[in-house]
């Protein structure tokens, strides 16, 4: 039987929401495509991220679950490149403040390395890429990003992550301040997303066989 789940490969709750919400409404094989989580269908499986891009640990991670998966298999790796870091936390954004990091811990740790940098030189963009894969191979890859900087204070209540910190100038907001509808609408993972979801749409009608795609 063929399987019409889509595996998203991540354990961030956050994530998941996100994406599910941004891909709601697709079908596969005639019938409402469902997003499957790690933990429901492959609990304890992780893959050693050891990848210096966000592109080498997405499709790292995209090959290892769809080995062992026999639909489509959604991986992603995101973080916060700040300039005024040399791009740091980069693909450590999850666990900058290791030991035992956390949402908090990391936000603490990056305002302390920022102290007494102004506003102007805390530049900063969120990078997400997304990478299809079915069966041990990749049939697609998708990039967002979006540019802002870093907060003196964390604000709002939103969110998951550095969105505290993560001020958005065109809307004068931290991605924590916003509702989660318009944050989806401008950040890097909703822009990436779009694009991945153009590609569903169009595979549905394309030969087999075509080459992956990269947006």
């Amino acid at each position: 039987m063929t399987e019409r789940r889509l595996l998203l490969a991540t354990g961030n709750a956050g994530k998941v929401r996100e994406i599910r919400r941004a891909l709601k409404g697709l079908a596969r094989g005639g019938r409402p495509l469902e997003v499957a989580g790690l933990a429901g269908v492959l609990p304890g499986l992780k893959p050693v991220e050891r990848g210096r891009t966000f592109e080498a640990n997405a499709r790292s991670k995209a090959l290892f679950y769809s080995r062992r998966w026999p639909g489509l298999t959604l991986a992603e790796d995101s973080g916060l490149e700040v300039e005024a870091l040399g791009g740091a936390p980069g693909v450590r954004s999850a666990r900058f403040s290791t030991p035992k990091p956390s949402d908090e811990k990391n936000i603490r740790k990056l305002l302390r390395l920022l102290e007494g940098v102004p506003a102007p030189a805390r530049k900063a963009r969120f990078v997400c890429v997304m990478v299809l894969a079915e069966r041990g191979s990749i049939v697609g890859e998708f990039r967002g990003e979006v540019r802002g900087r870093v907060a003196l204070a964390p604000r709002g209540r939103s969110g998951f992550g550095y969105d505290p910190v993560f001020f958005y100038p065109p809307l004068r907001r931290t991605f924590a301040e916003l509702p989660a509808r318009v944050k989806n609408e401008v950040s890097h993972r909703g822009r990436a997303v779009r694009r991945l979801r153009r590609f569903l749409e169009a595979k549905k009608k394309a030969p087999s066989g075509h080459r992956p795609d990269r947006a």
